[in-house]
This record gives structure tokens, C-alpha cells and sequence, in this order.
């Protein structure tokens, strides 16, 4: 007679974290203020200002918006302030930088609001394969987040995983 097969993942308590199932949702849109410089290189207050006030804002209605200047114009930070005054009532999320400082803060936000509890002195896998490019800045954040709480994380699928941490016993 031979032997049962046994599902040594299923047995291992093993716990998969899906980065997936955490995305922030929503539209990433970059609005370089370049475009409201004059000859995209300087900084007139009273055209500026006149800039951020005719910016169809409707387009950024619920948007995460990445704030950036493209040009090597010498930008006050006032000017990122206006724009960022002028698009908080309708953006969801406004940021200054380019699309991946976006979405490390994205990432960050929607991480902290997890309770940490369920996942306190478990082994824990960090999925690393999907249908999402989550992105390291996701990995990042989880990693700083699971590790005071769980016994060990590991990377990858739970039949083929990296070892990140293990806490020393």
C-alpha cells in the first residue's frame, strides 16, 4: 500500500499576503507645471497664478495626481502649494513628484491601514506573481510593516520562496 500524498504547503502554516487584494485604485495623472511657465522656464507670480486658476481641474476629479516640474526652472514652493490648494477638494490624492513617488505614497497609505494583528508570529509569504505590477515600493512597505510581528517573511510562491527575514529565537 503506498503512502498518502500530503500537501506539504497546505501543512506548512504558511500564510500568503496578496499585494493584489490591497491596490489603491484609481486614475495616476501627472500635472507638470512646466506648462504654466513662461517659456516653460520661469516663474511669473501673476501669470502662474492665472495658470492654476484656468486649469480645467474637472480632469483630475477623483484622480491620484503627481505634481512635478519638468524643466529646470527654479520653482518657489509656494507655487507647488497653489497647485496643490487649487486640486484638493476634487483629487483624491495629490502628491509632488513623478508617478513612482505617487505610488510609494499610494502604497504606503493603503498599507498602514492594515491591522496587523491576524498576521502577528506567523510565517508569513509576500505573493510575487499576479496580474498587477505592484511595484517594490509595495514590497517595500509590507516588509517594514510584517516584520516586527511576524516570525518570518518570505518572497515568492509557497512551493518556491525566498527567505527575507526570520526572527531570531
Amino acid at each position: 500500500m503506498q503512502d498518502p500524498i500530503v500537501n506539504r504547503v497546505a501543512a506548512s502554516g504558511l500564510l500568503t499576503f496578496n499585494l493584489e487584494h490591497h491596490y489603491p485604485e484609481g486614475e495616476r495623472v501627472v500635472l507638470d507645471i512646466a506648462d504654466g511657465l513662461f517659456k516653460g522656464l520661469v516663474l511669473k507670480e501673476k501669470d502662474f497664478r492665472s495658470w492654476v486658476k484656468d486649469l480645467k481641474v474637472e480632469q483630475f476629479r477623483n484622480c491620484h495626481v503627481a505634481v512635478c516640474c519638468s524643466s529646470d526652472a527654479i520653482v518657489p514652493t509656494w507655487a507647488y502649494m497653489l497647485v496643490t490648494s487649487h486640486l484638493s477638494e476634487i483629487a483624491s490624492t495629490v502628491v509632488f513628484g513623478d508617478l513612482q513617488t505617487l505610488e510609494t505614497v499610494l502604497w504606503e497609505q493603503a498599507l498602514s491601514r492594515l491591522d496587523l494583528s491576524p498576521y502577528q508570529a506567523q510565517k508569513m509569504v509576500i505573493k510575487g506573481c499576479g496580474d498587477l505590477d505592484v511595484g517594490p515600493a509595495a514590497y517595500t512597505a509590507i516588509t517594514r510593516l510584517l516584520r516586527p510581528v511576524a516570525s518570518s517573511i518570505m518572497y515568492g510562491e509557497p512551493c518556491s520562496t525566498v527567505p527575507v527575514f526570520k526572527k531570531k529565537s
